[in-house]
């Protein structure tokens, strides 16, 4: 079969389309036939050689996978050869204390699909069954793959780790970014206001049009200044953040008393500074989010086959050019989620171009 794999690290990396040997299911595991997989900021990271976790080389990279059961393995049950499915890229043991409880995004023996462990730049991905949700009737591959990853993430950071209640103010970092997007939908849904950054104008206009209630300029040095002007100088009570280095502290400036931030990444900086004076006098939080439960998948894919989450796609790629859509990514021109598609789609039905 091919696969689209990394060689040596870079930026950007040298990238191979090879032929490899078909993967075979261990027992508990499944081989699925990628229908569509997206392109996340995380595989700009294994590309570097930027993830602070060991890598081996040639590694195919791709976490966001939706496709069909090709077959299962011996002790698989309850999956049969057709059935569709969203992979949970977040691997986890199932095992561990965590786990048990249904909190998979902190398993103890987590990994990483597509890093760590072969991925879905491929026409077929070996995976366990414990990560396969099922994919709605009404979810086409691509939105799977669109928001299986990023919009997972942004559910598991506004239903998970804290929450949103109607009327209350909710500030999204990035409405072009595949959380970004997705977490200005799930706020509305829930009844938030929200404010979103953008630093286009065709950044700006797509999160009008996912439903934010104002956007703001992220170009513009005093845009903290200007959501606190949106909110009568009262502050949001939930921010969500996703970018890190200089960003996480014109943040905090946007937030109310007793408001949050929760933050899923660090594209723009790992090392942060914060003024921990009104950061505790006006008893603030900072919350970590990490990957996903299966929960937050099943939600996701609810809110999908509900009309009430879309999934807004930049371009699809075929295989071969998988580099090219790599390349495209790195300009930050792009505007929603970036797919592969080893096999020619099947519907497309419900995307936002």
């Amino acid at each position: 079969m091919e696969a689209f794999q990394l060689i040596a690290h870079g930026a950007p990396g040298k990238f191979e389309l090879r032929e490899v040997p078909e993967p075979k299911p261990a027992p508990d595991e499944v081989l699925v036939q990628v229908q569509s997989c997206g392109l996340n900021h995380l595989d700009l990271w294994l590309e570097e050689g930027a993830l602070p976790v060991p890598v081996a080389l040639p590694r195919t990279p791709g976490g966001e996978i939706a496709g069909r059961i090709l077959e299962i393995g011996a002790s698989v049950e309850d999956w049969k050869p057709g059935d569709r499915v969203a992979v949970q890229s977040n691997l986890f043991c199932g095992e561990c204390e965590f786990c048990r409880k249904g909190e998979e995004s902190l398993c103890l023996k987590g990994e990483l699909l597509g890093v760590q462990r072969d991925g879905g730049f491929a026409e077929k991905v070996v995976v366990p069954v414990r990560a396969l949700v099922r994919l709605p009737e009404s979810a086409d591959f691509d939105a799977s793959a669109a928001l299986t990853l990023a919009g997972s993430t942004a559910m598991h950071m506004l239903t998970n780790r804290t929450a949103v209640h109607p009327n209350d103010w909710v500030l999204v970092m990035g409405a072009s970014s595949g959380v970004g997007s997705a977490a200005i939908q799930i706020a509305k849904g829930l009844g938030a206001r929200v404010v979103t950054t953008a630093s286009t104008e065709a950044k700006r206009v797509l999160g009008k049009q996912l439903g934010a209630d104002h956007v703001v300029d992220s170009n513009d040095p005093n845009w903290p200044a200007e959501v606190r002007k949106i909110t009568e100088k009262r502050g949001v009570d939930v921010a969500v953040e996703h970018i890190g280095g200089e960003v996480l502290p014109k943040v905090f400036e946007c937030l109310a008393r007793g408001g949050t931030v929760v933050t899923c990444g660090a594209t723009a900086g790992r090392d942060v500074t914060i003024n921990l004076w009104p950061f505790f006098v006006k008893q603030q939080r900072l919350i970590g989010s990490y990957g996903r439960n299966k929960a937050d998948i099943e939600a996701t894919l609810k809110w999908v086959a509900a009309g009430k989450l879309i999934p807004v796609i930049d371009s699809i790629y075929p295989l071969d050019e998988t580099d090219d859509a790599f390349a495209h990514l790195r300009s930050r021109n792009v505007l929603g989620k970036v797919l592969i598609e080893p096999y020619e789609p099947i519907s497309r039905a419900g995307a936002m171009a």
